[in-house]
């Protein structure tokens, strides 16, 4: 999963208000437990990704995170033995022992495993979104020589990944079995120190090995970097306040109480519109 520029509000928002309303949705989904609470900030993470235009690159993660969902939710309802209300009774297992699964084990489970959902929705949102060498430049008045080393880094990957594509290419050419991914691999990382030693010659002759903080310039924020901005302190205040507050608390053990009422809908509605509130505006997209 590449970062690739597109025509949407969250990719027009510099990188700091991107990685705050990402961080944001994270928090959110950690802090909320209820079910309606939960649903709403993962329904958020993936209208998010709808209309910033990787919606593909959700669904990809999604058929990753859809089954370690489901085998958390499924350990969690074998391995606890807390819970009032037994669902199934499965005897003795082997390294488990004797299995009673209830149905306080199996919901907390569920909502686990579509909080894991969420957070790795949300990590392919920022993946997918937010510019890495913008993030890179953030901190490159900190450290300036780890900064160039990390976006070096990070733009070595693709170029390998297109080697091993040749290489492949170039191997269902020849006759005989295809080669294995561990000989793709080998050969496409048999020149990364001489990839790397040309690099850095040439960052030296651009003299980068005498190079100091850059001076600080800071353009005015857009009002895509205002919205989003404000959009990531909204959803943190509404996750925070129902977290303090216990409006949408989850108890699942001793007996399962699941909080459903009108407050808790509203809260997951006002986190969910105030997630997706910065992309109506899509004015100044044509850069």
């Amino acid at each position: 999963m590449i970062y690739r520029r597109r025509r949407s509000p969250l990719h027009a928002a510099r990188a700091a208000s991107a990685c705050a309303y990402c961080l944001a949705l994270a928090c959110a989904a950690l802090l909320v437990s209820g079910p309606a609470a939960l649903s709403a900030v993962t329904l958020a993470i993936a209208g998010a990704g709808a209309l910033a235009g990787v919606g593909p690159e959700l669904r990809r993660a999604a058929r990753l995170a859809l089954p370690a969902a489901l085998a958390i939710a499924l350990i969690n309802a074998l391995v606890t033995r807390d819970g009032l209300t037994v669902i199934a009774r499965l005897g003795d297992l082997p390294v488990l022992g004797h299995t009673d699964v209830t149905l306080e084990a199996t919901v907390y489970g569920g909502v686990l495993g579509l909080r894991a959902a969420a957070l790795v929705l949300c990590g392919a949102l920022y993946t997918a979104a937010v510019d890495p060498d913008q993030v890179l430049r953030l901190f490159r008045r900190v450290s300036f020589h780890s900064a160039l080393t990390a976006t070096l880094a990070t733009r070595m990957v693709p170029v390998l990944v297109r080697d091993s594509r040749r290489l492949a290419e170039a191997q269902r050419c020849r006759p005989g079995p295809p080669p294995s991914r561990l000989a793709l691999m080998r050969a496409a990382t048999a020149g990364v120190l001489d990839r790397a030693l040309d690099v850095a010659a040439a960052l030296e002759v651009r003299g980068y090995a005498a190079a100091h903080k850059p001076p600080r310039h800071r353009a005015p924020m857009s009002r895509h970097d205002i919205a989003f901005a404000l959009s990531a302190a909204g959803v943190a205040a509404l996750a925070v306040s129902a977290r303090v507050a216990g409006l949408a608390p989850l108890h699942a053990y001793p007996s399962l109480r699941v909080p459903l009422g009108a407050v808790q809908w509203l809260s997951g509605a006002a986190m969910l519109a105030c997630a997706l509130l910065p992309f109506a505006d899509r004015r100044g997209l044509e850069r």
